[in-house]
């Protein structure tokens, strides 16, 4: 598995997990197509200033035009100051593989040994067991659970939180 930034032509990637009732369930629902483009064309620019980690998630290096998902780790304001973010998705054929696990701890990994972004923080739906499981086995602590706005919907949400140079596993 590697990662790589997120680049313009990556929005077949993009629809597939964001346009997917399936692989939206959790967030919602699938979100509307158009629009796609311009979003990975913002992501992809923020990944190539160094921004934000806006990775795709390519399983094996050999094939790197196979996408099997993607990891973020960025920082946005939240009224009371910064706060650096962790999200993945994977999509269903590549579920079960432990390869959303391995980019989560890649990118931790990543933070920790740059000592960037501080205390990052996740917010799985409390009903996605793999995401939260994911969050649990490389060292995040349960904080609440909360509503948190994702593309303009509220969800219920487990709130996790780790300092990569001490709590990663």
């Amino acid at each position: 598995m590697r990662l790589r930034n997120v680049l313009p032509d990556d929005v077949d990637a993009y629809v597939r997990m964001r346009c997917d009732p399936v692989m939206m369930a959790d967030l919602g629902g699938p979100l509307p197509r158009e629009g796609m483009a311009d979003k990975v064309r913002r992501d992809a620019q923020q990944a190539a200033d160094d921004l934000a980690w806006l990775k795709v998630i390519v399983p094996d290096a050999s094939s790197p035009d196979v996408v099997a998902g993607t990891v973020a780790l960025w920082s946005h304001d939240t009224g009371d100051g910064p706060m650096s973010e962790i999200g993945w998705m994977v999509l269903p054929e590549f579920q079960g593989l432990g390869l959303g696990k391995r980019a989560v701890r890649t990118l931790l990994e990543q933070a920790r040994d740059q000592n960037r972004w501080g205390l990052v923080h996740a917010f799985p739906a409390t009903s996605n067991a793999a995401s939260n499981g994911i969050c649990r086995s490389v060292g995040f602590r349960l904080l609440a659970q909360v509503e948190t706005a994702f593309a303009g919907r509220v969800l219920k949400t487990d709130h996790w939180v780790m300092d990569p140079g001490k709590d990663l596993r």
